[in-house]
């Protein structure tokens, strides 16, 4: 059996994932800076609900958050992702020879097409 131990923060950046609405907020983020109201705007929630979630990205260490006199604005620091990235690696190659596996069997299958 493989196992693989994170950092703490490897695995802040798991948990901090594992929610939707945050993971909408690093899908919002990804496209440019936004403000702490541009990010509530897209949400049904209240926003300090939105205000925790965001929380939650920044002690992740996956949010940076500058300050411009009372408004608060996020970017996204994708750098952290990495370990998610790495984990998810061998994932990827597990579905992508299976996806191999099915295309030569559908190809197999049909008869040739000529022309």
């Amino acid at each position: 059996m493989v196992t693989r131990r994170f950092k703490r923060s490897s695995a802040d950046s798991f948990a901090a994932i594992a929610d939707p609405t945050r993971r909408t907020i690093l899908e919002l983020l990804r496209a440019r800076e936004r403000s702490a109201g541009e990010l509530a705007a897209h949400f049904r929630t209240s926003r300090p609900a939105v205000s925790r979630h965001v929380r939650v990205l920044r002690r992740a260490g996956l949010i940076r958050e500058r300050r411009e006199a009372r408004l608060r604005y996020y970017s996204l620091d994708a750098a952290r992702l990495a370990d998610v990235d790495a984990w998810l690696a061998p994932f990827r190659l597990f579905w992508a020879a299976r996806l191999q596996e099915l295309r030569a069997v559908v190809e197999a299958g049909q008869p040739r097409r000529s022309g």
